[in-house]
């Protein structure tokens, strides 16, 4: 009642909003939007600055490029100025007209091999009162520069940000202030993937090339976003050369990769392909091992833009489809399949009034098998559809304040089949239809003060007792002072989707999606977060946040399943807090970003407490990186980790099992080696550090652009433990020290 009573309040400030006086005045102000790209290719600019220094005014341009300066006194003439780091700064002049929309596009020029240092003019002013708490910007460029183990990996890029932790070398699958992988949404173009990783989860299926802007909400996130309590991951691909036709390829020591971009009329296309060709390298992940992991990835993009047809409107139809098998010669070893395929159409539209709208339509599907042929492994399928249509408009007053409105439909038909350990099938098939609807208000119009006030409402939900429900968000930041700014945010959040994996399993390498089943609630979560960020100087900044999330009703396998009418699925919950804090210098030629993190999680089921596998109390990182010029980059990550948890060893014994219970004496039974563990995760593993250095050399050599990259992995060959093996007692390590390289070509 009191979560509703707070949602009610919401969306009667939201209706409250729709008619603001600035309506119903005389207008002596003009507006500025436009569109910023690349001079080279056409691709939007995103999270650039645009200043106006008269008034001391500025904007960001969001995921699309676009940006919009509200209520600028009309009349005058003003100096505009365009930045964005590694392209040149751009000034130019424009007349603001009363009560005119006016357009400025503006295209900047990179700035080649010998990078040059940016003036970030402006970027203290665009931030000012923004509520982006828990937010985090990734640039592409940025993860092509640090060191890789053996792909640009997006996913592992992310495990160097405080907040974010992993189990180990051996997978990129990442975990967010104590939420499980499955808590984390992951978005490509606004559409869902189900399974975002190769190679039992060592590598994210989506390739950087084809990225434009990643966006990552640590917690806290409003309300355009559901389906996950923990995390959510919003990348928007690239549309395409617009200029010219172009082509990139790249090898590593285990993929080889191209991309085929070029203009078609009044648009643009891209293509990319990624495939696996040599798995020896693969043997330092998985103990010495040689797994035969076979997988590819397929996307395309096309763009479509014609003011003689729709003024101001852009449509895009993109797809995505990756696949994997790891399939052994031995007849008495299991086999891996799962596969990825994607589908959607967008409709952006911009209107004067201002107003924006997007229409999204797609198809996502997930399909994975385990095939065990003569192996002891238990059979397992999963697959799911998903088809959503999403709809989105956005408002911006002359007073700043923009107000945000949504629905979206998804229907979802997910299928899951396994055998247990003990021999119980389950099977579980669903499907089921969401219809969601959001609102949410933005006061910006005081330039120290920001807040974002929303709520979603399930009228609908996936799961029996999802819809009614609704999710309640607010963040807000107060700059107090010129250099430090308070900010907080508070949220609930349902999920409905979840994997069903063995929490005991050191790697999980098949994790089916079901539908929260109807004996069970959705997982629910609630976020309080708040922080300070500090503008030490024009270098160094300095951010500190506290974060506490509680979940509610977490399903959890039912490892003591014994019946088929015993439940698959137990209720749990599950508890977090910490600390981050995060320090960067940055002044060319040298940048330096350090972070610490101080965490607890914990799950309780059944009234037993205890710590996730993925729980460590302290973290820290290092990361360095210097331009050496003439077109050399050189980088260092250094990694702290202190011990995950793990469920020790207590002993070893004979067990007996039945052959034949109505046999007698000799033959009717036999012994089997059996292990005895103890309290589940009371144990803690020694701590993890590692140092990786990398070395990147950027070259033109005719019309080309040659990139040439070479990471060293565990430079001083740490031996930091991943697991003992439960049939033997032996120590199995992490990676070893490694060299690997890449090559890029650009035509």
């Amino acid at each position: 009642m009191r979560v509703q009573t707070i949602s009610t309040l919401y969306l009667l400030v939201l209706v409250l909003s729709i008619i603001p006086t600035e309506l119903i005045k005389p207008q002596q102000t003009g507006n500025l939007r436009g569109f910023i790209t690349d001079s080279t290719n056409g691709e939007a600019l995103v999270f650039c600055n645009v200043f106006l220094k008269e008034i001391n005014a500025g904007a960001s341009t969001n995921e699309r490029g676009f940006y919009l300066i509200k209520s600028i006194p009309s009349g005058k003439e003003y100096e505009i100025t365009v930045s964005y780091v590694g392209y040149k700064t751009k000034t130019l002049n424009v007349f603001i007209q009363p009560s005119v929309v006016t357009q400025l596009d503006v295209k900047l020029t990179p700035l080649r091999v010998e990078l040059q240092t940016i003036e970030k003019v402006g970027e203290k002013v665009v931030r000012e009162n923004t509520t982006d708490i828990s937010l985090e910007r990734i640039s592409v460029k940025e993860i092509e520069i640090l060191p890789k183990g053996v792909e640009t990996d997006i996913f592992r890029t992310l495990q160097y940000i405080p907040g974010v932790s992993t189990t180990g070398d051996v997978t990129a699958k990442f975990y967010v202030r104590g939420g499980s992988g499955d808590q984390n949404l992951i978005l490509l173009n606004g559409v869902e993937i189900y399974n975002p990783f190769h190679s039992l989860g060592l590598f994210s299926v989506i390739d950087p090339d084809m990225i434009n802007s990643i966006e990552f909400y640590k917690g806290g996130f409003t309300s355009e976003y559901s389906g996950r309590v923990s995390s959510v991951m919003d990348v928007i691909s690239k549309d395409g050369n617009k200029n010219r036709i172009g082509f990139k390829g790249g090898l590593s020591f285990l993929t080889a990769k191209g991309l085929l971009e070029g203009p078609i009329p009044n648009g643009s296309f891209m293509i990319t392909g990624r495939m696996s060709y040599n798995n020896d390298v693969l043997k330092n992940f998985f103990n010495e091992e040689t797994i035969p992991i076979d997988f590819y990835d397929l996307s395309f993009k096309l763009n479509y833009s014609s003011e003689d047809i729709f003024e101001n409107a852009k449509f895009a139809a993109f797809g995505f489809l990756s696949n994997d098998d790891v399939d052994y010669e031995d007849p008495l070893r299991e086999q891996f399949k799962w596969n990825n395929n994607l589908f959607g159409f967008e409709w952006l539209q911009i209107y004067d009034v201002p107003l924006f709208s997007r229409l999204g339509i797609s198809l996502s599907s997930f399909e994975g098998e385990v095939i065990p042929n003569l192996s002891s492994l238990k059979p397992r399928y999963n697959e799911v559809k998903d088809a959503t249509i999403t709809f989105d408009m956005n408002v911006v007053y002359e007073n700043r304040d923009e107000i945000g409105l949504g629905l979206k439909l998804k229907t979802v038909d997910a299928k899951f089949r396994q055998t247990n350990y003990v021999g119980v099938q389950s099977n579980l098939e669903k499907f089921a239809g969401n219809l969601s609807l959001y609102g949410k208000y933005k006061f910006l119009q005081w330039k120290n003060f920001g807040l974002d006030a929303g709520t979603r409402y399930n009228i609908t939900g996936l799961s029996s007792q999802g819809g009614g429900f609704f999710e309640p968000r607010i963040s807000m930041t107060y700059r107090f002072l010129p250099s430090v700014a308070f900010q907080a945010a508070w949220g609930i959040y349902q999920q409905e989707m979840l994997t069903v994996s063995d929490e005991s399993e050191i790697i999980s390498i098949f994790d089916p999606w079901i539908i929260t089943p109807d004996y069970l609630n959705p997982a629910r979560s609630i976020h309080y977060i708040a922080g300070f960020d500090f503008d030490l100087n024009r270098d160094i900044h300095f951010s500190v946040e506290g974060y506490y999330k509680i979940i509610h009703y977490i399903p959890i396998v039912n490892d003591k399943k014994f019946t088929t009418s015993d439940p698959d699925l137990l209720s749990g919950t599950g508890e977090s807090y910490g600390s981050e804090f995060s320090l960067n210098y940055s002044l060319d030629p040298l940048n330096v970003t350090t972070s610490y993190a101080l965490s607890w999680a914990y799950k309780e089921v059944d009234d037993w407490l205890y710590y996730p596998k993925y729980d460590a109390r302290h973290a820290a990182n290092i990361i360095i990186e210097f331009n050496i010029g003439n077109g050399w980059i050189a980088s260092s990550i250094w990694n702290f980790t202190s011990g995950y948890p793990f469920t020790e060893m207590i002993g070893f014994y004979d067990k007996y099992f039945l052959t034949n219970i109505y046999a007698s004496g000799q033959g009717s039974g036999e012994f089997n080696p059996y292990t005895y563990l103890g309290d589940k995760n009371i144990g803690r593993l020694p701590a993890y550090h590692r140092l990786d250095l990398s070395l990147l050399k950027r070259l033109n050599l005719y019309s080309a652009n040659i990139e040439l990259g070479v990471s060293a992995i565990n430079v001083y060959d740490r031996a930091n433990i991943f697991y003992f093996d439960r049939d033997t007692g032996d120590i199995v390590n992490m990676l070893p020290f490694l060299v690997t390289g890449t090559l890029k070509v650009e035509l």
